[in-house]
């Protein structure tokens, strides 16, 4: 139990996550996996700590970059929010919901 415990701090450790955030109308983010979704309001993309929403006005993604796992995000941000990557599926479908 010890080592596999060992080897999760480790990996953590190992997750370099960037934000870089430029008066408020540029956001720079490093450790991208992926863009799940986006409008002109809320951009969300995976990475490696877990979902990240980014809200504001007029967001436009300028730069995306799987290769290199970065993403570059403009616009007015209003607000960051972390949450986790299995938090949304967890809770089911709204059908799954009423049917219960």
């Amino acid at each position: 139990m010890a080592i596999v415990e060992e080897r999760k701090s480790m990996n953590t450790m190992n997750v370099i996550q960037n934000l870089i955030l430029e008066n408020r109308g540029k956001l720079s983010i490093s450790g991208v996996n992926d863009v799940l979704s986006f409008d002109d309001q809320v951009v969300i993309v995976e990475t490696e700590l877990g979902l990240l929403t980014i809200k504001g006005q007029n967001l436009k993604i300028n730069k995306l970059s799987i290769d290199t796992s970065e993403v570059i995000v403009e616009g007015e941000v209003s607000s960051l929010a972390y949450s986790e990557a299995n938090q949304g599926k967890s809770s089911g479908s709204l059908l799954g919901k009423i049917f219960k």
